[in-house]
């Protein structure tokens, strides 16, 4: 197990509900454990810290959607290595279309547009590593 692996579950728990995590692969087996008491600390100190920090200036950007990435993963614009970019700069998408594919444990996950619109900015290259959060497109809503 690579140490990118095991952020990748460390994440995983900061991000859900889940308090403990098994994994065994290859004779290798790693636990991981959350208190439950630190969720409600984290949680409270990320809410005051979004509070406290000032809007973002989106000059170019008013108006557009972003769409963030739900997961920790890969970064994948076609559902095969032979196939077509899902979408590409310019083109007209509609709400549900899927946009692209983020790849976490061997999972893959469609993320779809959340508005009908025009895709103005991609974010990541193809096979590129995202953190939860993190901006995938920006859409120009119609």
């Amino acid at each position: 197990m690579e140490i990118k692996d095991i952020k990748e579950l460390i994440e995983l728990i900061k991000e859900t509900d889940i308090t403990e995590i098994h994994y065994e692969k290859d004779g290798q087996k790693i636990i991981l454990k959350r208190e439950q008491a630190a969720a409600p600390a984290a949680s409270k100190i990320a809410q005051s810290a979004e509070t406290v920090a000032p809007p973002a200036k989106e000059d170019e950007s008013v108006g557009y959607v972003t769409v963030k990435s739900p997961i920790v993963g890969t970064f994948y614009r076609s559902s095969t290595p032979d196939s077509a970019p899902l979408v590409e700069i310019g083109d007209t998408v509609r709400k549900g279309q899927v946009l692209c594919i983020v790849e976490a444990m061997k999972l893959m996950n469609e993320i779809e547009s959340e508005v009908s619109g025009i895709v103005v900015k991609i974010f990541h290259e193809n096979g590129t590593a995202v953190e939860y959060g993190e901006p995938l497109f920006q859409i120009n809503p119609l």
